[in-house]
């Protein structure tokens, strides 16, 4: 399993939208961390979006999951980065 660190860009028009489906968000989220999945993840604090670290086979993998997120079904996310991270020093660094 390789470790990707996933960032969400909101736009804020859609803040309403978000809102709307930050349960079923947040949901999707914890199930993936019950699976070890979803190893972190929470939105920046001025709002402008989320980092969230996912744990995968490929980025394929990945790609496939992000795009099952509620927040990605209704338009909520403006764009998405996925970076294959190695964590050296903390607490995933047991992960890869």
């Amino acid at each position: 399993m390789s470790i990707f660190a996933v960032e969400y860009v909101y736009n804020p028009d859609h803040e309403e939208l978000r809102a709307e489906h930050r349960p079923a968000h947040r949901q999707w989220l914890e199930e993936l961390v019950g699976q070890g999945r979803v190893l972190a993840s929470g939105p920046f604090t001025d709002g402008s979006g989320a980092l969230l670290v996912f744990s995968a086979e490929t980025e394929a993998d990945l790609n496939q999951l992000v795009s099952e997120d509620p927040f990605a079904l209704v338009g909520a996310i403006s764009a998405v980065q996925t970076t294959e991270w190695n964590p050296v020093i903390g607490a995933f660094r047991d992960r890869v």
